[in-house]
């Protein structure tokens, strides 16, 4: 997935996260190691968490990593290399959040600046958003209804567009150099997982890939549908949803064009749909029918160079693969490449968005 940087015409934001967690620290990676990435790139959140990060990063005899605050999303167009521009937020902790710990505090401040960045962007400020990670139990501690990112960001646009939530459909793609899956239902228990495994939800997800990935890709995606249950339910042996549900809503999409195949066994489909050096995958998507399903397989085949991309959102919103780190933070020892890759995509979707 690995593409030049781009010039933009509007600044891309990074939001920082959780202020606990490693988010700020791989921000300040990025900056120092792909400045040619970053470029037009600037943070929204707290000064003094990033300046806090930079110190955790920087080893003795490293060149200075300047953090310089901004009043306005546009002066990132004109900082330097290597330098963090930084659009201080009035809403954060008046103290720095303790690394690794799990706060109302934190849950707060992130959840400040996805708001702050959702809005920059569907008044179209900024190109796009790349999302640094937040902890979902902080956010709950916080008192924000919504489970994590996508459903915070589905809801400002819902609000922003005037319609209803379930009038803004949204699916999650995770995709790295090897595999692509879009998930049917996304952060909920998998009791729950299963009843959203319904006619209505598969197709929708199967139209909302269609149309993103034809975007990106230039051409219809080729998409393998994985079953809900053991081999697929062997023909109705383990389970009736592909007979009932899942089948019907491929044949239903293929009716109006798009390339949609399966119900495939879920212990298979996604050997068949993984890219190498080699060859390319028989999918270039595989529709996942609930969170794990999907994800673990795209993190096993690589968690660093994976990307969290929000289909179905009128911005561009992508995110690194990883969660908070809690247990590593304040190290320095945090790997930066999921979030420079994800500010990679994003900014291809960006200029084909212009």
């Amino acid at each position: 997935m690995s593409v030049e940087s781009q010039n933009l015409s509007k600044p891309l934001v990074i939001t920082q996260g959780d202020p606990a967690g490693i988010g700020s620290e791989i921000i300040v990676k990025a900056f120092r190691d792909a400045p040619d990435v970053t470029r037009g790139c600037f943070v929204v959140g707290d000064v003094a968490t990033m300046r806090r990060a930079v110190q955790c990063v920087s080893e003795e005899g490293d060149l200075p990593i300047p953090v310089m605050r901004i009043e306005d999303a546009a002066e990132a167009l004109r900082m330097p290399p290597r330098c963090i521009p930084v659009l201080q937020l009035p809403d954060m902790p008046a103290a720095l959040v303790p690394f690794g710990q799990i706060t109302r505090e934190g849950g707060d401040a992130a959840a400040h600046c996805v708001i702050w960045a959702a809005r920059a962007a569907l008044r179209e400020e900024v190109a796009a958003l790349v999302t640094a990670p937040l902890h979902k139990e902080a956010l709950s501690l916080a008192g924000v209804s919504f489970p994590g990112h996508t459903e915070l960001l589905q809801a400002e646009s819902a609000a922003f567009t005037g319609v209803g939530i379930a009038d803004m459909p949204v699916r999650m793609m995770l995709a790295n150099d090897a595999l692509r899956t879009v998930l049917v239902s996304i952060h909920m228990s998998l009791r729950d997982a299963i009843d959203a495994v319904t006619f209505e939800n598969v197709l929708q997800t199967l139209r909302i890939t269609h149309n993103a990935l034809s975007k990106t890709l230039g051409r219809p995606p080729r998409m393998g549908v994985a079953g809900l249950n053991p081999h697929a339910g062997e023909g109705g042996l383990f389970g009736h949803e592909e007979l009932e549900i899942i089948a019907p809503a491929v044949a239903a999409a293929q009716v109006e064009g798009i390339f949609a195949t399966g119900p495939f066994a879920p212990d298979t489909v996604f050997m068949r749909a993984r890219s190498s050096v080699d060859k390319h995958g028989e999918f270039d998507v595989v529709i996942a029918m609930y969170h794990d399903q999907g994800l673990i397989p795209v993190k096993y085949l690589g968690v660093d160079s994976g990307v969290n991309v929000t289909l179905g959102l009128p911005l561009v919103r992508t995110s690194p693969d990883h969660g908070t780190a809690f247990d590593i933070a304040g190290s320095g020892i945090a790997d930066a490449a999921s979030l420079i890759e994800s500010i990679q995509v994003a900014k291809r979707l960006a200029n084909w968005n212009e």
